[in-house]
């Protein structure tokens, strides 16, 4: 009975203080979010309210006033400008993962595992996240560019507004193959379809910074949410999806 009673008052006592918390979200991070999230909100009571987009994007609504208290974004720049600019919590900035871009097709075949589908052609359309406001798409450019074939490509590229996009483009056969970040396409340990890894010699690394937004300062819900996202439980989940830590 008295074990009983103390459950419940815990209960009571998580309830009381739970809170939901805004978030904004790169959307290479959309499938490992959505399981931290839930993980997240039983472990703690508190609710990930997430949105997916490109980090470019967010920025500019986070600087026209936007509701979301925390920042997953999918590069280190923007949340460091966002400190800078008096828009972010100083000290609460931190690397919560590293990606990793393929070019990948949904089509077993197309890309071969040394990426020489780039040099010879035989495809219509590749997609790409906007440079300017996708990091992944910034790094898909860098790479064709290391590569010496951006120029030939040019006509072929379709751009894309985030990865989210440029992943539904090429997983819809509207475009035969595209840069999207390894976390999409990684199920289980195992790539659907064909894929090149891209070597981190190619493209700037990847590192994504979280940090607490100004509407995020000295909310519980929002500080728990970056710890949580420190913790051993939620980098188990990161690196699941293909992640560096």
């Amino acid at each position: 009975m008295k074990r009983s009673i103390l459950v419940l008052a815990t209960l009571l006592a998580t309830s009381a203080f739970a809170d939901e918390v805004p978030v904004a979200v790169a959307a290479n991070f959309t499938a490992p979010m959505q399981k931290i999230a839930a993980d997240f909100e039983k472990d703690t009571g508190h609710k990930v309210l997430a949105s997916f987009g490109a980090t470019g994007k967010f920025y500019a609504q986070i600087r026209n006033g936007a509701p979301f208290e925390v920042l997953l974004a999918a590069d280190d720049e923007t949340p460091a400008k966002l400190v800078a600019e008096n828009a972010a919590v100083s000290g609460s900035r931190f690397t919560y993962a590293i990606g990793k871009l393929v070019l990948w097709s949904a089509k077993p075949g197309i890309v071969d595992e040394a990426g020489e589908v780039l040099k010879k052609g035989g495809f219509e359309h590749i997609a790409v996240g906007n440079p300017k406001l996708a990091p992944y798409g910034a790094a898909g450019v860098e790479t064709m560019k290391a590569l010496g074939v951006y120029d030939a490509l040019q006509t072929k590229i379709v751009t894309a507004e985030n990865i989210g996009q440029t992943y539904q483009f090429v997983s819809s056969g509207n475009a035969e193959l595209g840069f999207v970040a390894l976390s999409q396409v990684l199920k289980d340990g195992k790539i659907e379809g064909s894929a090149w890894i891209v070597p981190a010699k190619y493209y700037t690394q990847i590192r994504q910074d979280a940090v607490i937004l100004d509407k995020g300062r000295g909310k519980p819900a929002a500080e728990a949410l970056l710890e949580y996202l420190k913790g051993d439980k939620a980098k188990g989940v990161i690196k699941s999806y293909g992640y560096d830590l």
